[in-house]
């Protein structure tokens, strides 16, 4: 009936596009993210390799998303701008006590230490049924007691246990008892707990760079500062010399800005997902332990607040450098025009003497004019007298010297308002 938008399909699954899996306790699981660069092949192509070996289907070329079982241990792959990640879970025949035996040591290491990409998000998860289904063990012996992180979440169908540290496996850990939750919304309480610990890791991606471009920022302030200081008292000859190292400060700084605000950009959009996967969880306090909210607000809170002023910072000095620039500017503009009217007056001076010399000059050329043209009629009247004419000579001549001279000079201002009509 309709003619459909190329895009109309695609728009309409991305909803869809990465759904919560089913799980059940108790279980065993193992989270990682590694950085890869945007249009990387090879993390796919490693991907491709282990689903050839087990003789399973390989997802299309553009699908982001993958979850299969690949023999003992069930893989779920996610493709992000940024980065992708690989969680492996199994279930546990029996009560989990410990740490020692991951859903990541079910996977064949050869290929697990060949996937493509920086490592930098490594979680155990262990889920069970209750406290006394094994999770005391697990919280005692497996989490430090000194940043014990929990709360209860999701209306209070389960608790959730961490201590935000790396053990010596290199992996953060997490233990979470629920009860009797429906495998749907376990699989969402088990995917935000992963986003929470993945987006605060990309979020924090920012602070180093934070940290590096404030001593950079602080140079460019006082040099700055300076600059500012030198124009109060710059004379005209140094304001050229002045200007080249405000041009020079405002690329160094523009640069600076151009490396850097798609990481701090990034790290903002990080922390609101962290926030809202949070809100998303529904914590109330387990009693004597912070809640995952409130170690956030104290501990990744500040570095973010160092990322958003690094980012304002950058973005302040830029418009003082442009302000300083201007005003620099517009000073070289008024003495220009300062020299352009010195220069127009002395124009005007000089025209003004061209005037009065040329004034001379037509009186001088009135009379030369007049002085010829009284000979000529002298020169007729001459020849009329020689032919018969009863003419007094010197009495022509004496009258037409007036004419001639009130003729020239009347054919001189007319061309003077002719040529300023032309002009005007």
């Amino acid at each position: 009936m309709f003619t459909p938008h190329p895009l109309r399909e695609v728009l309409h699954n991305e909803v869809h596009a990465r759904p919560y899996e089913r799980l059940a306790a108790p279980l065993s699981l193992s989270h990682l993210a590694l950085l890869t660069p945007p249009g990387q092949t090879a993390s796919r192509e490693h991907l491709h390799a282990l689903l050839r070996a087990r003789h399973l289907p390989l997802p299309a070329e553009d699908a982001s998303h993958l979850s299969l079982d690949i023999g003992g241990v069930h893989l779920r792959w996610e493709q992000h701008t940024e980065f992708q990640t690989y969680t492996f879970w199994r279930s546990l025949p029996e009560r989990p006590t410990s740490f020692d035996e991951p859903a990541v040591s079910l996977v064949p290491q050869d290929w697990l230490r060949g996937i493509p990409g920086q490592w930098l998000v490594g979680t155990h998860m262990v889920v069970t049924r209750s406290r006394d289904d094994g999770s005391d063990p697990l919280i005692r012996g497996g989490l430090s007691e000194e940043s014990l992180v929990g709360s209860i979440v999701m209306d209070g169908q389960a608790e959730v246990y961490t201590d935000f540290r790396l053990h010596p496996d290199g992996f953060a850990r997490v233990v979470v008892v629920a009860a009797s939750m429906h495998p749907r919304r376990l699989g969402r309480t088990v995917q935000r707990l992963l986003e929470v610990e993945t987006y605060r890791m990309m979020a924090l991606l920012g602070l180093p760079a934070a940290r590096q471009v404030s001593s950079t920022l602080a140079d460019a302030e006082r040099e700055l500062a300076q600059i500012a200081d030198q124009i109060r008292n710059a004379e005209g000859s140094h304001e050229p010399e002045l200007l080249r190292q405000l041009t020079g400060l405002a690329g160094r700084v523009e640069s600076l800005y151009a490396n850097t605000h798609a990481r701090f950009s990034a790290s903002s959009a990080y922390f609101e997902l962290v926030q809202r996967r949070i809100d998303e969880l529904a914590e109330h306090r387990l009693a004597g332990l912070q809640t995952m909210g409130e170690f956030m607000d104290r501990r990744l809170g500040p570095a973010m607040q160092t990322c958003a002023w690094a980012a304002r910072r950058q973005q302040q000095l830029s418009e003082r450098i442009s302000r300083t620039s201007n005003l620099l500017r517009t000073r070289v503009e008024i003495e220009q025009q300062q020299s352009s009217q010195a220069l127009l007056d002395a124009m005007n001076r000089r025209q003004k003497a061209q005037l009065m010399l040329q004034t001379a000059v037509e009186g001088l050329s009135i009379a030369a004019i007049t002085y010829y043209g009284a000979g000529l009629v002298g020169y007729l009247a001459k020849g009329a007298k020689n032919a018969g004419l009863p003419w007094n000579t010197d009495l022509v001549v004496a009258v037409a010297i007036p004419v001639i001279a009130f003729t020239v000079w009347l054919g001189m201002r007319r061309l003077h308002a002719a040529a300023q009509r032309a002009a005007e």
